[in-house]
């Protein structure tokens, strides 16, 4: 999903529409990051008061602030954001709060006009070192690679060569299931195959290439933060900001994801509340990436096989049929896939959502694309987890507002014409429990 923004060269404060125009110092630094120093509360003050003088757009699902025009993109895709107001006037919200090294002046034993950088103190974090494959000068934890074992699955002899030394292959060829990796997950189990293991997990072929992790550094984490009962991440943390869910998200890339979603729930008994739910950041994962337990894996393979099993007794042929069709996969990017694939990787939150207090989690970052996320996306994110952990409809509402700003500017007038009604719900729903699952 591109996040690239409109390159219009719309004056910042023409009455064309608002922007989100670039900070005078954008220039200065490539990437700023939001501190804690940043408010998201003050962030979006500017965007509440400005929200109730605006003309509503058509296509904003109802309940955002319309945004006319296009915005040219700052230097670092980190552009204050501005909202519409009265008479032409656009408010602009700046992320002051940029985390700086300190710099003192030069003594006598330094060259000449250059100052010393003194970086602040970092309280960090134990990290094991775990021995690469054929490196023997590094250290590595005794029997660690036994008691965590992560499969690695490919399906065609070219694929092998994209595979991490840190795991173990695991050969899918010839495999023609439909559920793809929770197929491989039930085989693995029903063969024993992770034997005394402490931990396991089975990952894909493409893991570095959408996580930008190597085998070693997961190993690492795991190492660095031990005695949980599943470690999993989020290759695409700029979801985690645009949308209330991988739901709805999915209805972008899925033709009629949400209709289809819907018709599984109810077969299968589930609440279809968790279709529009607010989720926190913390409850986002895609692509099947997790090592757990097997008190885990066990809990959630029950689930998932339950939750089959009783949706595909009720559901009408119609819609069975369509569920199974490759009509999901439109662009062709996941080998002719149907719909149940993407339905069962988006019940791992729903699994984590109603099992909170039960297992013990870390979501671990995927560091390269966390540095992709400009301040929008960024701001976006914290006040989403802020508006649920405060259970606050005035900041979820702004939230949304902010949100369809910039899907407006970032995707364009086409994409939100044709997406940002279905994937803005009418209404705010936090859901029964609320909050983010506890991690002990």
């Amino acid at each position: 999903m591109s996040t690239s923004m409109n390159k219009s060269k719309a004056h910042p404060m023409s009455r064309e529409g608002a922007r989100l125009a670039p900070h005078p110092r954008a220039g200065r630094q490539a990437s700023p990051k939001v501190t804690d120093q940043v408010s998201a509360r003050a962030a979006v003050e500017p965007l509440a008061k400005g929200a109730g003088a605006a003309r509503k757009s058509g296509s904003n699902g109802g309940t955002s602030t319309g945004a006319r025009g296009a915005a040219k993109r700052g230097a670092d895709g980190g552009a204050p954001a501005a909202t519409p107001g009265s008479k032409g006037k656009a408010t602009v919200v700046r992320a002051q709060a940029v985390a700086r090294p300190a710099v003192r002046k030069a003594t006598s034993g330094q060259a000449p006009g250059r100052a010393q950088v003194r970086p602040r103190p970092v309280a960090a974090e134990p990290v094991a070192v775990v021995r690469p494959r054929g490196k023997a000068a590094v250290a590595s934890p005794r029997g660690l690679h036994d008691k965590v074992r992560i499969f690695q699955i490919y399906y065609r002899p070219e694929q092998r060569q994209f595979l991490d030394p840190s795991f173990e292959p695991y050969d899918n060829a010839g495999e023609r299931s439909p559920l793809l990796e929770f197929h491989v997950f039930r085989k693995l189990m029903d063969a024993a195959l992770p034997g005394k293991a402490e931990l396991w997990g089975a990952l894909s072929w493409k893991f570095k290439e959408k996580t930008g992790l190597s085998g070693e550094q997961l190993r690492q984490i795991i190492a660095s933060h031990p005695g949980h009962d599943v470690y999993y991440c989020n290759p695409f943390p700029e979801l985690e900001g645009l949308y209330h869910n991988l739901w709805l998200q999915g209805e972008t890339s899925h033709p009629n994801f949400m209709i289809l979603s819907r018709e599984f729930f109810l077969a299968a008994g589930l609440g279809e509340g968790e279709l529009t739910r607010l989720v926190p950041s913390s409850q986002f994962a895609a692509s099947n990436y997790f090592v757990a337990t097997p008190a885990f894996w066990r809990g959630y393979v029950d689930f998932i096989s339950d939750v089959m099993v009783r949706a595909e007794s009720r559901m009408s042929a119609t819609a069975k049929a369509m569920i199974y069709s490759t009509a999901a996969d439109r662009k062709a990017m996941h080998a002719g896939a149907s719909y149940m694939p993407f339905i069962l990787e988006r019940l791992f939150g729903v699994y984590l959502h109603r099992t909170q207090g039960q297992y013990r989690l870390h979501k671990f970052s995927c560091e390269r694309q966390e540095t992709r996320l400009n301040v929008h996306l960024q701001l976006l994110r914290q006040m989403k987890d802020v508006a649920i952990s405060s259970k606050s409809l005035w900041m979820a509402t702004c939230w949304v507002n902010y949100r369809n700003l910039y899907l407006s500017q970032s995707h364009g007038s086409a994409w939100c014409r044709t997406f940002l009604k279905s994937v803005t719900p009418s209404q705010i729903d936090f859901g029964a429990q609320g909050g983010e699952p506890r991690e002990r």
